[in-house]
């Protein structure tokens, strides 16, 4: 699988939002075409992955259930228990409960992805004989994107559970599908491992809660990042948004930048610009991690090497081209990549990191971006689905994801 890196050729990660809505249609709207991700679901890999998880029933209980509502307002009531349920059937599998549904390996994150098109695909294009304006269904899909990535799932123990920790996490969809349908992306695959885990700190035990986001530069416009993680922040006791970095390393990324470098999302836009953000007069160029990058570094959480990474692309100050400074920014320069590039791990980064600065919690809360090695296959598997090294670099990943989680939750 390819990397999010798009500075260093090596591409980045990314996630989606939610629009109100009235609750009475006024006027019906004709059903838009299916979106260019989920065209591709008429592959076949798509189809096999489907299959060979169970997850091929998704899209058909789906329709049924949604093609029983009678109104808009039942409508919504479908679309959110159908899209929880999802959510809850992958983080199942993937921690080993109930059946696996075929031979697919449980820690198989790409049977939520292409389920989940198959359902949004079903929205998009529903005509019901009461009828939807553009505002409802744009609303129908919002509420089933957020409730099928585990964005309406996030839920801690209540107050007074001492000494258990709170961490947040975040992962993406897979991503370049056209240069190759058949992958997988481990930071989805943590997030479904992780979810409702506890795991063991040097300071204690820590309570995971995660979601995934799309790979899609619109939803975070609209605001998906920060609607998603600003009810949580003020709570929780470290955060990290995760995605899928360069081959053979795991890296802590030090910068973020507020640039768009414009390499196509799955849905084949790009966009190249600032990143817009609410407020833009305060907005910065860069943010930081307040990840424990040291601890981190210095542990050994698995067979990958894991780097500090300081790196960004810069235009300085009074200059006009970019400059690449291996040591962070300089004063007063206007950012053109970050550590995590100029795609949308560095975007999600960015917004998350700005998010906590704009809450007051700079010091006082631990949080910024992980990337992960490439997800890859075995040399010479150029067409199957899945093969035993393919499995085992994922496991791999995602157990050391743990691993590192386990020492930045416990860090002093």
């Amino acid at each position: 699988m390819n990397s999010l890196r798009v500075r260093t050729g090596i591409l980045g990660l990314a996630l989606l939002a939610g629009l109100s809505a009235p609750t009475t249609a006024t006027a019906s709207a004709a059903a838009p075409s299916p979106t260019v991700e989920e065209q591709r679901l008429g592959q076949a890999v798509p189809q096999e992955i489907l299959r060979r998880s169970g997850f091929d029933s998704v899209a058909p209980g789906f329709t049924a259930a949604l093609g029983s509502a009678r109104s808009y307002a039942q409508a919504r009531r479908v679309v959110a228990h159908q899209g929880s349920a999802l959510w809850r059937r992958a983080v199942d599998r993937v921690q080993g409960r109930g059946p696996a549904g075929g031979d697919l390996s449980r820690d198989d994150d790409r049977p939520l992805y292409w389920a989940r098109l198959g359902m949004t695909r079903e929205v998009r294009t529903w005509e019901p004989s009461f009828g939807l304006t553009d505002a409802q269904r744009s609303s129908l899909l919002a509420d089933l994107e957020r409730t099928s990535r585990g964005q309406t799932d996030i839920r801690y123990p209540k107050a007074g559970h001492r000494g258990l920790k709170r961490v947040l996490v975040t992962g993406f969809d897979p991503f370049t599908l056209d240069r190759d349908i058949r992958i997988s992306n481990p930071s989805g695959a943590s997030a479904l491992a992780l979810d409702g885990t506890v795991i063991e700190t040097a300071d204690g035990p820590a309570r995971v809660e995660t979601a995934v986001f799309p790979v899609r530069w619109q939803d975070f416009a609209q605001g998906t990042v920060e609607r998603t993680l600003r009810p949580y922040l003020p709570y929780v006791d470290l955060f990290t948004t995760v995605s899928q970095g360069r081959v053979g390393r795991f890296d802590v990324e030090r910068t973020n930048g507020a640039w768009r470098g414009g390499f196509p999302d799955n849905e084949n836009i790009g966009r190249t610009e600032t990143v817009p953000v609410t407020d833009p007069a305060s907005q910065p160029q860069w943010t930081t991690t307040t990840l424990p990058y040291a601890a981190i570094v210095a542990a050994g959480t698995g067979r990958f090497p894991v780097y500090d990474n300081t790196g960004v692309t810069e235009i300085p100050a009074g200059g006009t081209e970019p400059v690449v400074r291996p040591d962070g920014p300089t004063a007063g320069s206007t950012a053109r990549a970050g550590g995590g590039g100029n795609y949308l791990s560095n975007e999600i980064a960015y917004r998350a990191t700005l998010l906590r600065d704009r809450l007051g919690l700079h010091d006082t809360l631990p949080g910024g971006h992980l990337h992960t090695p490439v997800l890859q296959f075995a040399a010479g598997n150029t067409t199957e689905v899945t093969d035993p090294e393919f499995v085992r670099n994922r496991l791999d990943i995602v157990a050391q994801v743990r691993a590192v989680l386990a020492v930045a939750a416990g860090a002093e």
